[in-house]
């Protein structure tokens, strides 16, 4: 599970990985500050299984009752129109996140920078097109990987060495982009019908755009809009995309803040409160005061919803926890409910041996639903929030 994080530079990229990952790195009122991609672990929140059992567990990823899973993410250098063609930092860029399994493009929706990502006065620029040249860049993207070598592929299918599903699946193996997945997009787009060599520009930008949607769908994390004036921009937004509004100044300076023991606060919740108002000095009691302000404009930080959107929302994940006694809902040391695994919807019961032990799968035998004591089998489809106990041959000596 890897999430990108992508978007212009100056826009508040490197305040939200270093929110979501209480990472230090990197931030600066200028172009191109994170130079390296940098990769972290961030958490997605979710209701621990220990709820439905009503039990309490000593385990620090579950606190009260919600479970926090870990994912990887990667935080991008700042894109510039033309990146698909080597301008700015170019393609490395865009081959950073092949990685991702979906991208959060964070844009700064008060429109307090340009398209190149200089500062200029709040509202002077329309983030719509930020949210354009960024998806045209990997689209544009899209399309070279398959322009590439696209006579190259013709030639295959005349010969008969390959057919299209198979030549066009190869050219995007990179990007782990599966053939079941060319082949709904060639039916989706009618491309299926229709000859290779017959196939215009504009169809294939037609085919690569709703491959990119598809493989690599895009999250819009509506940026610094505790200084955006007319939040009704993002209504906008919304009509073709996934949207969530943030502020990550405002999370990193509440998680800095509770680090430091100064606060009580839970990424992702609407509120925090002060641990001790004697311990405050007059500045930090104004930034939090001004932080308040923010959440009562825009309910919560945005950047934990932004994360949890992403994955359950827009890759439709689940949380699946995998144990060894399905009794005492343990592992062989005793520990409860040690593990939780995220899989997309309609995942298996022996692809779940797989993410644990690729010889767990091999040997599958059976498997046991702890919640209702059942044997399952391989092709069993799993529901989000079950217990599942694998049993295999290989496992057993």
């Amino acid at each position: 599970m890897f999430i990108g994080l992508l978007g212009k530079a100056n826009v508040g990229k490197s305040t939200f990985f270093s929110a979501a990952t209480e990472t230090a790195v990197p931030i600066g009122n200028y172009p191109f500050t994170t130079i390296e991609p940098n990769v972290g672990v961030t958490y997605v929140k979710t209701k621990c299984a220990c709820k439905h059992f009503g039990i309490a567990h000593q385990n620090p990823m579950c606190l009260d009752g919600v479970r926090l899973v870990p994912v990887k993410i990667i935080d991008v250098a700042g894109l510039v129109p033309g990146a698909h063609e080597g301008k700015g930092l170019g393609n490395r860029f865009l081959d950073d996140a092949r990685q991702a399994d979906v991208l959060i493009h964070v844009v700064d929706i008060a429109g307090t920078t340009d398209i190149q990502g200089q500062p200029v006065p709040a509202g002077t620029h329309n983030p719509l097109e930020d949210v354009e040249f960024v998806e045209n860049e990997f689209n544009q993207w899209f399309k070279q990987i398959l322009m590439r070598e696209w006579q190259k592929l013709l030639k295959e299918i005349l010969q008969k060495t390959a057919t299209l599903v198979e030549g066009i699946t190869r050219r995007f193996s990179g990007l782990g982009i599966k053939d079941y997945q060319v082949s709904d997009m060639l039916k989706e787009t009618g491309l299926a019908a229709k000859k290779p060599t017959e196939w215009s520009e504009d169809d294939i930008l037609q085919f690569v755009t709703r491959l990119r949607k598809k493989t690599k769908p895009v999250l819009i994390a509506a940026n610094k809009a505790d200084l955006c004036k007319d939040l009704s921009i993002i209504e906008k937004i919304k009509k073709e995309n996934h949207v969530v509004t943030c502020s990550a100044e405002s999370e990193l300076l509440l998680r800095k803040a509770s680090k430091a023991n100064l606060i009580k606060y839970v990424p992702g919740d609407s509120s925090f409160t002060i641990s001790n108002e004697s311990t405050i000095n007059p500045q930090q009691k104004q930034a939090l005061d001004l932080v308040k302000s923010v959440m009562a404009k825009i309910q919560t930080t945005g950047v934990q919803s932004a994360i949890n959107y992403a994955v359950f929302d827009v890759l439709k994940f689940i949380t699946v926890y995998p144990v060894e006694d399905e009794t005492k809902l343990s592992n062989k040391d005793g520990v409860i409910l040690p593990d939780a695994r995220l899989l997309p919807v309609g995942s298996t019961a022996k692809e779940l041996a797989g993410t644990i032990h690729a010889d767990l799968a091999k040997g599958f035998l059976h498997a046991i639903d702890a919640k209702t004591k059942q044997r399952i089998s391989g092709d069993h489809i799993l529901k989000d929030g079950d217990v599942i106990k694998i049993i295999s041959s290989m496992s057993r000596g």
